[in-house]
């Protein structure tokens, strides 16, 4: 995996140091000012981010974007909009595959469920949180009590505001922030291209570099059936970025572990991501073989492919940097040395002791770890009927109780995207549902048993394709008027359906609740003992750190910069020169075969045009689709990637040879311009407005 040369490097970043380099996915309220204007010479002003972070958007579905023009035009990557791609698309119109383009604004396509946010503000509500928990109380009274304050916040400013409003967990538990969103469910696609220029090289290119994608899809936001007007919104940079330029990226990491103690790695290691890979890896052989048998079964499948694929070489890479002895050898000696000096320190004894019951709850975490992942977790279910009849169920019992006391996802400052993806009208294919329920109850039976009480009660005497079959075939949540007769009518109204897929998701509840208690229980124990970690270590080594990523909106900055593998340089960009190349010396066949427009206008082309680069800057999966812009918060590039030796960025940040990777601003002009010739899409980035 070409990791091993970093991973000491990495290990000794990753505990209790302040940010070297260009590391850091810093948050907006607390801006890396100094480092950057002592190492760059450049000023982060209040309104630049502000400007900045009011163009930055997030893509609930997964990844992020931003407003690139007065009229609500959003960029992101082809494979966060792919999603969107999947479920408008049909047997007739594959969307995904063949790519689309709204020549006018009445033939622009709006999205099933896509919510997108744009943050608004930040506020540090962690001494009103902190207050609401006494330390006496136990960990499920602990769990409980900070349920009710968090959902008590989140209201109240919902109810003030009228703003989404999400309480944020900031170092394991050492900082709670309230973050406010403004919340858009009308967006509408403008414009992709094919699945095979967006993702060219497939499976076999993805993490690696040189690339050659143009991973872009482009949407438009609206509101009150208007396209958003703001003056916020990245100006298109025409000449793009430039090796050795400062770059910044405004995105929303998904998560990181870099302030994880080693028991907590130890566990993701021996664990999680044994469980996750295995899982991943039977999902992939599934779906390929299914994916292979017809055109129609690829288009239904691809998406869930891809992110599977995906997935699996993170997961790959995470968990080989955990299994190297130099890595995780380096780990536990950072630890120690943190240790050491708390231990010399007056005031070290509390945090010292604080390792000891994270340890203590990681332990009894993985006592569960199996069932919770398979039940509570829907390891053993995995179908989206199944997650309806889930959500049917556990409304009818939670909405009627005190907002506090719900869990977390049926709080009322939460109902209105809840309710976007339950009453969702995205297409679901019962073959493919009896196909991925099938797979997974196989899973269940041969993970706790076939002789498991619970396995025998789900399966009701039947096999697990014989049950797959008969509880798809005779739900009925997957109709949107049945789901809405029944979240209207509650627990009475639910119940009285008798529907099967609900009744099994009935069966398994009670356990599945009690395993999800003692897992919060567990965590809210070490989220109590992170904080007085990090206190510690903050009073040794200073605040001047950032905490991991929340897949909130987060800056990082960086530079255009090649590096070097296997004592051969690699230069930090690509050319559509190199795209042809590629294609050529792999004899055109797929994945790395063009699309035929491109093959068309080749000619039509400047070759020298920069496609894709690499920067320095610090990202993880849910950057996916974030702005790269330049000093005058000009977009100069999107990323779209990592390169195989960012993989660990998981556990810790090195610029040797990690990098990001980004679609060039002037690559995706070129190829808009002169392969899909869309002048009104040209017209409206380079001139801001339709």
């Amino acid at each position: 995996m070409k990791l091993r040369s970093l991973l000491v490097t990495l290990a000794a970043l990753c505990v209790g140091t302040a940010a070297l380099a260009d590391e850091g996915m810093w948050l907006y309220s607390a801006p890396p000012r100094a480092q950057i204007k002592a190492k760059y010479g450049f000023e982060l002003t209040d309104a630049w981010l502000d400007h900045v972070r009011l163009s930055s958007v997030r893509f609930n579905s997964g990844g992020s974007a931003s407003f690139v023009s007065g009229d609500g035009l959003v960029i992101t990557n082809h494979h966060v909009g792919a999603d969107s791609l999947q479920k408008m698309g049909s047997q007739e119109h594959n969307y995904l595959r063949d790519g689309f383009y709204a020549k006018t604004a009445s033939e622009e396509i709006k999205c099933n469920d896509l919510e997108v946010n744009v943050l608004q503000s930040i506020e540090d509500v962690t001494a009103r949180i902190n207050a609401a928990v006494s330390v006496t109380l136990s960990g499920a009274e602990a769990a409980l009590a900070r349920r009710k304050i968090i959902a008590e916040v989140e209201k109240e400013s919902r109810d003030k505001t009228g703003l989404r409003s999400d309480v944020v967990t900031l170092y394991q538990g050492g900082a709670y922030h309230l973050y406010r969103f403004k919340r858009y469910t009308d967006i509408r696609l403008v414009f992709a291209p094919e699945a095979q220029i967006a993702f060219f090289g497939g499976d076999p290119d993805n993490f690696e570099f040189p690339r050659y994608d143009l991973d872009v899809c482009f949407f438009r936001v609206y509101e009150n059936n208007q396209p958003v007007q703001s003056t916020h919104y990245l100006k298109w940079s025409a000449r793009g970025a430039a090796d050795s330029e400062l770059v910044f990226v405004s995105g929303h990491p998904g998560r990181t572990s870099r302030l994880l103690t080693t028991p907590e790695l130890a566990y993701l290691r021996d664990n999680q991501f044994p469980d996750q890979l295995a899982t991943l890896k039977r999902r992939e052989v599934l779906l390929s073989s299914w994916s292979a048998r017809s055109q129609e079964n690829n288009r239904r499948a691809r998406e869930d492919l891809f992110g599977i694929q995906n997935s699996r070489k993170v997961r790959d890479g995470g968990l080989a940097a955990l299994q190297d002895p130099a890595f995780f050898g380096a780990k536990v000696a950072a630890e120690k040395a943190l240790k050491q000096k708390l231990a010399d320190s007056p005031n070290g004894a509390e945090a010292l002791a604080a390792f000891e019951r994270i340890a203590a709850a990681q332990k009894s975490i993985a006592l569960v770890a199996n069932r919770q992942r398979l039940l509570e977790g829907g390891g053993g279910f995995n179908a989206d009927s199944f997650s309806l009849a889930r959500r049917l169920l556990r409304a009818g019992d939670e909405r009627p109780k005190p907002n506090g006391e719900r869990l977390a996802e049926f709080a009322e400052a939460r109902r209105e995207s809840f309710e976007l993806m339950l009453f969702t009208d995205k297409p679901i294919y019962a073959d493919y549902e009896i196909l991925s329920l099938a797979d997974s109850l196989t899973y269940l039976a041969a993970n706790l048993g076939a002789d498991d009480p619970l396995v025998l009660a789900v399966l009701a005497g039947k096999s697990p394709r014989a049950r797959a079959a008969e509880l798809i075939n005779t739900t009925q949540v997957r109709d949107v008027a049945f789901r809405k007769k029944l979240y209207t009518g509650g627990a009475a109204v639910v119940a009285a359906a008798h529907d099967p897929m609900i009744e099994v998701a009935r069966l398994i509840d009670t356990e599945a609740r009690a395993l999800r208690k003692i897992v919060e229980a567990q965590t809210e124990i070490k989220q109590q003992a992170q904080a007085l970690i990090g206190k510690a270590r903050f009073g040794l080594e200073g605040a001047n750190t950032y905490p991991d990523a929340t897949f909130t909106l987060r800056l990082s900055y960086g530079t255009v910069k090649g590096y070097e593998e296997n004592g051969a340089p690699v230069a930090a960009m690509t050319t559509l020169a190199g795209l042809y190349a590629r294609s050529a010396e792999q004899d055109n066949k797929s994945p790395f075969d063009l699309p035929p427009r491109w093959v068309a206008k080749k000619s039509a082309l400047d070759l020298n045009v920069p496609f894709n680069f690499v920067s320095t800057n610090d990202i993880i999966g849910g950057n996916s689709g974030s702005p790269i812009v330049n000093q005058k918060a000009e977009f100069v590039g999107i990323i779209f990637d990592g390169n195989i030796q960012s993989l660990s960025a998981d556990f810790g940040y090195d610029d040797k040879q990690s990098r990001a990777l980004s679609v060039h601003s002037a690559g995706i002009l070129e190829a808009l311009k002169k392969v899909y010739e869309v002048p009104a899409l040209v017209s409206e980035l380079t001139q801001g407005h339709r």
